[in-house]
């Protein structure tokens, strides 16, 4: 008996995928559980180049691969080839692999992805913290934590006053958001989840600076036999 040829044996799986999700929606069937997005890092973690995930299609599991996210933040899959990804939540990439197969003739297409490991990322510390640079971390990182791997707010920071800049999703300009460290501190305001890349500046608090000045000051006059001549 003659094999079937590779195109035949993806029409026939492609074929169960449709009468499978089909059946599904019609009945209103329970999905079978899939694995959680994110392994419990939290639903606001993005996609990095680098980061290795699987992708399943329910009902068609020729269609199961692992893939890695190449340095431009994409993946190929099967039918579909080079697919964007980067920056995008896991449930995001559901969506966008979903409405990706849709239109290669899947009927309502049920994806899940579960991201099995995460890549190095960085983010930048500068102004009024204890020990200002470059800091590398991998999943998820919120602001309050980078601050705390940055030894903390210093003695002059204006801890209501902390700016988060960006890349926009353009690539081209660079966004800043303020926020203020003691509503997060205080629960008023969640904590919010870093990109890669961000930089965290924690400004410092302009009568905190002129009261160090004054003391400095104060300090070398008493010190200093000389700074009295002038008076």
């Amino acid at each position: 008996m003659t094999p079937a040829s590779p195109e035949v044996s993806r029409s026939a799986a492609l074929g169960r995928g449709q009468a499978t999700a089909a059946a599904t929606s019609s009945t209103g069937a329970p999905m079978p559980s899939t694995p959680a997005s994110l392994g419990g890092l939290g639903l606001d973690y993005r996609i990095s180049p680098n980061d290795l995930f699987d992708v399943e299609v329910f009902g068609v599991p020729d269609l199961k691969r692992t893939v890695r996210v190449n340095a431009s933040g994409l993946v190929s899959l099967p039918m579909l080839g080079p697919l964007a990804v980067i920056g995008l939540t896991a449930e995001e990439a559901e969506a966008r692999i979903a409405k990706a197969y849709a239109e290669k003739l899947l009927q309502d297409p049920q994806v899940s992805v579960f991201i099995k490991e995460f890549s190095a990322q960085q983010v930048t510390l500068e102004g009024a913290v204890r020990s200002p640079g470059i800091y590398t971390y991998t999943g998820q990182l919120t602001l309050l934590q980078a601050i705390a791997r940055a030894g903390g707010r210093g003695d002059l920071a204006d801890f209501s006053n902390i700016m988060v800049f960006r890349r926009a999703d353009s690539g081209v300009a660079t966004v800043g958001r303020k926020y203020d460290g003691n509503e997060i501190q205080s629960g008023v305001i969640d904590d919010p989840i870093l990109q890669a890349n961000d930089v965290i500046v924690v400004k410092r608090s302009p009568g905190r600076v002129v009261l160090r000045d004054s003391i400095i000051s104060d300090v070398i006059g008493i010190f200093n036999p000389f700074s009295y001549l002038g008076r």
